[in-house]
């Protein structure tokens, strides 16, 4: 039987589906975080975009009595960067990335064992700053390298960032501890890649290998693949892809509303060929900033079409919207309607809401 071609559209509007993002769904924040294995969450305020963008009704309270809760937590993972995950992702996800952790630790100090304890014991003691953990590393063990301790600590325990950073409208440094302290558990004994696979598929999928180790950031998972009971398709360009039996496959004609994302969204980073969400006129315009930082993006037909920014002052809040190309009528009635949607959500408290769309440049 002849592999199925699967076009750029088709898997454009299998993103958008596994993403939740072809319609708002009546999901639980812990549901909606687990299904997406994980939001980047660099910036503290962007996975309140993300599940806004997602989530039928969602308040930012929502999320921030999830994480005050302990039901999600920020942690360092996919990629090395920080990501919002249910407590019960964090203790599985940890084991499955400390391949990717450990590279980061080259050569590892020939005292590692020890440095890991007494950080541990550190941290367990208070939450505290990685400044913080130098200086107290360096106080307790006077012969070693703070620097190099820390790092250490840093990538080789499994840590949580605590709140209040990380809540919507709040502040705070980036204090860390460890999971155990803060999830009274440990992480998983085991790591099961075999299980990380399957799920990246499922809200991502289909996908090649190299999409997976993008998103991950690991290498080394084709004999995952080999030894999992998947469904293959082709794309146009012949690369073979992988899915999930009885994934949603919509119909590429599906309609795709108007869709406002914030910076780093995994939609638009987990793929290793992203035309699937954007032209590479668009990546290269999207991407363009210094250590691959993104503007938060806007998504027109399922596809990136330019960036937007929220401003507040005391008594305004304004979104400018930058499309890449000049848009037709209805699309910016569209992108305005949904902008002006994100001010009251993102900004009720400003007497005045304004969306601008400027001309591209």
């Amino acid at each position: 039987m002849p592999v199925k071609i699967l076009t750029e559209r088709a898997l454009n509007r299998a993103l958008l589906e596994r993403q939740l993002l072809l319609r708002r769904v009546d999901r639980t924040v812990v549901d909606a975080v687990e299904h997406l294995v994980g939001m980047q969450a660099q910036s503290p305020t962007a996975p309140y975009i993300g599940l806004w963008s997602r989530l039928d009704g969602f308040a930012t309270d929502d999320l921030a009595a999830a994480i005050t809760e302990r039901h999600v937590v920020r942690s360092s993972l996919m990629r090395g960067t920080i990501h919002l995950v249910s407590a019960a992702d964090c203790a599985a996800l940890s084991p499955f990335l400390r391949p990717l952790f450990a590279r980061f630790v080259q050569p590892p100090p020939d005292d590692l064992d020890a440095i890991l304890a007494a950080a541990t014991t550190l941290l367990e003691e208070r939450p505290c700053t990685l400044t913080e953990l130098r200086q107290q590393l360096a106080a307790r063990r006077p012969g070693g390298d703070p620097e190099v301790m820390a790092r250490a600590a840093k990538f080789l325990l499994p840590l949580v960032h605590v709140p209040p950073r990380g809540l919507w409208g709040r502040s705070g440094q980036a204090r860390l501890t460890t999971v155990r302290a803060w999830l009274d558990r440990d992480v998983d004994p085991r790591p099961d890649p075999d299980r990380v696979v399957l799920r990246y598929l499922a809200a991502y999928g289909p996908a090649t290998v190299k999409d997976v180790q993008t998103w991950c950031g690991l290498t080394g998972l084709r004999e995952v693949f080999a030894r999992l009971a998947l469904r293959t398709f082709r794309d146009e360009d012949g690369a073979e892809l992988f899915d999930v039996p009885d994934a949603p496959l919509p119909d590429p004609d599906t309609p795709a509303p108007v869709r406002l994302l914030p910076e780093y969204d995994n939609c638009l980073r987990s793929h290793t060929d992203r035309r699937r969400v954007m032209t590479a006129a668009g990546r290269a315009a999207l991407f363009s900033t210094k250590n691959d930082a993104p503007m938060p993006a806007f998504l027109v037909d399922g596809y990136v079409r330019g960036t937007w920014k929220l401003d507040r002052a005391r008594t305004t809040a304004t979104i400018t919207v930058r499309p890449f190309t000049k848009m037709s009528k209805k699309d910016t009635t569209a992108v305005t309607a949904e902008a002006e949607r994100l001010l009251a959500f993102a900004a009720p408290e400003a007497a005045t809401r304004t969306v601008m769309i400027q001309a591209p440049a």
